[in-house]
C-alpha cells in the first residue's frame, strides 16, 4: 500500500518532530478519533498483532531561513481490520484546519491530520 503526504502535512510533521522527536502514525478505525491517522512520538502508541505496518512515509528536506532541514521518515500503522478495507488504494495523509484527535500531537496546533483515498472520492 502506498502512503503519501501533502506539503501541508509534511510541514506539520517537521514542526512536530522538532518538538517531540521521531514520530509515528496509527489509524485504529475505532470510534471517535480512530477514523483519522493519529500522530504520536515514536513508541508512545503500543502496537499489537492487530496492527499492520504500511511503511514509512518520507518527509522531504527543505531549505529554510535557518538552513536546510534534513528529510526523515515516519512509520505508518493501521489496524488490520481497517487495512482490509483500505488495502487496495493509495492513501494520502493531509492536514486540515480544526481540532481533531485529542491524543494526536497536532491537536494543540488547531489542525488535524486526515487520510484521503480514491475510495472516499465521489
Amino acid at each position: 500500500m502506498a502512503v503519501g503526504l501533502t506539503p501541508e502535512a509534511a510541514a506539520e510533521l517537521r514542526s512536530l518532530r522538532a518538538r517531540h522527536g521521531d514520530l509515528m502514525f496509527h489509524q485504529s478505525g475505532g470510534c471517535c478519533d480512530g477514523s483519522s491517522p493519529m500522530c504520536f512520538a515514536d513508541g508512545d502508541f503500543v502496537l499489537s498483532d492487530a496492527d499492520e505496518f504500511l511503511g514509512d512515509v518520507e518527509v522531504p528536506p527543505v531549505d529554510g531561513e535557518d538552513g536546510r532541514t534534513e528529510g526523515f521518515t515516519v512509520g505508518v500503522w493501521m489496524s488490520k481490520e481497517q487495512h482490509r478495507v483500505w488495502a487496495h488504494t493509495e492513501l494520502t495523509i493531509d492536514l486540515v484546519p480544526g481540532r481533531g484527535a485529542g491524543f494526536s500531537l497536532e491537536a494543540p496546533d488547531g489542525v488535524r491530520f486526515l487520510v484521503r483515498s480514491d475510495l472516499c472520492r465521489t
